[in-house]
């Protein structure tokens, strides 16, 4: 998994991390130069799993394109499909009825919740802990269930078109989710005990993967990366769309600025998650749940952007139009790229064997990166 790959000429060691890396979870490559087991240089290497997605979606109509955002960040794949109807939506003056928004920030919410459980257990398996695994997975399968049901899909969605969702909620929809948020609000707080608590835990977080916030700012970073350096970032909150102006919910910020405080910004999203969903599962409004649209879509001529708040950070989504039924040019701003981007910073002085807590705290996804 990790090969020597030479020496300097000041006889500090490189070496090859990927890009078959458990830890990496994806095709990601790290070459790391090391003066014993301090980290002097990391030094992503990308392009393993590129599929030119941007220069495909040229080709693909305003219905199509959507989907091809699942195959990026799959564990979001619903909250890019929203951000990508929502510029649609934006550019052509579509009118969403309620029923549809409400859906969409439903799923939103348990995508966030389904992405942060598999990091917590994923992340927790890295550094050592295998338990944490199992639990995250139980719970989530119970979100894949909901998700099976309501999208025919489990981790890739085709639910969000232009106009609203593809289909109403499943007959179960209300029923499974309550059942869910029921069981999962005593479970968080159990995450936190198996967890956050542990000193062997806290010790290979605290002071860890050091992040200033002016230097968060300057790398790009968004989302539980740039909050754990206590910068507001939400897009929810800054740039609201759909209903999210209309709900409670709380911006959650920490100041520590390490591994710590960017695995405590996550868990106690999944919190506020749950507290938006309860918002809203007793209050879906009748009615339509999808506009009536044409067949064909054409953007009017101009340049046009969206952002939406993934379980990652900021999706941004911005098209240039010719008034045609493809765009004319697209480019896709992913949090996964800047956040990543930060890792040769925070590394540098530490120790190989805090690599894997400092990326585990990144959350990377590797196709949301490598487009």
């Amino acid at each position: 998994m990790v090969e020597e790959i030479g020496t300097t000429a000041d006889g500090d060691l490189i070496i090859n991390v990927g890009p078959q890396h458990p830890a990496t979870h994806g095709v990601l490559h790290l070459v790391i130069t090391l003066n014993g087991e301090t980290i002097k240089k990391v030094e992503p290497h990308l392009g393993y799993i590129h599929r030119s997605i941007e220069k495909m979606c040229e080709s693909l109509s305003y219905r199509q394109f959507i989907y091809v955002t699942s195959r990026m960040d799959y564990l979001s794949s619903h909250i890019n499909n929203h951000g990508c109807a929502l510029l649609v939506e934006k550019a052509m003056q579509i009118e969403v009825p309620a029923r549809a928004q409400a859906i969409r920030v439903l799923l939103d919410e348990l995508t966030r919740i389904a992405s942060h459980e598999l990091w917590w257990g994923a992340m927790a398996m890295d550094l050592g802990a295998f338990t944490p695994f199992f639990h995250a997975f139980r719970e989530r399968e119970m979100i894949n269930e909901i998700m099976e049901d309501t999208c025919g899909a489990r981790l890739t969605m085709n639910y969000i078109l232009p106009g609203g969702v593809l289909e109403d909620i499943h007959p179960d929809f209300v029923k499974k989710t309550k059942e869910f948020i029921a069981l999962f609000k005593r479970k968080v707080d159990e995450y936190f005990e198996l967890l956050t608590g542990n000193i062997i835990f806290q010790n290979r977080m605290k002071g860890v993967g050091i992040l200033s916030a002016e230097d968060a700012i300057s790398f790009g970073c968004s989302g539980p990366t740039l909050r754990g350096s206590g910068i507001s970032c939400d897009v929810r909150k800054h740039y609201p769309y759909e209903i999210y102006s209309q709900l409670q919910f709380e911006e959650v910020l920490e100041t520590g600025c390490d591994s710590l405080a960017r695995y405590l910004v996550r868990l106690r999203e999944m919190k506020q998650s749950i507290h938006i969903i309860e918002q809203l599962i007793d209050n879906i409004p009748e009615g339509d749940f999808q506009a009536k649209t044409k067949a064909v879509l054409k953007l009017p001529k101009g340049e046009f952007y969206q952002r939406v708040e993934t379980a990652r950070g900021e999706f941004g989504i911005y098209v240039v139009s010719e008034g045609g039924t493809t765009p004319y040019r697209i480019k896709f701003r992913s949090p996964g790229f800047s956040n990543l981007s930060a890792l040769d910073h925070m590394a540098r002085g530490s120790k190989i064997g805090d690599l894997v807590a400092m990326m585990g705290t990144l959350d990377l996804v590797i196709p949301d990166i490598d487009r």
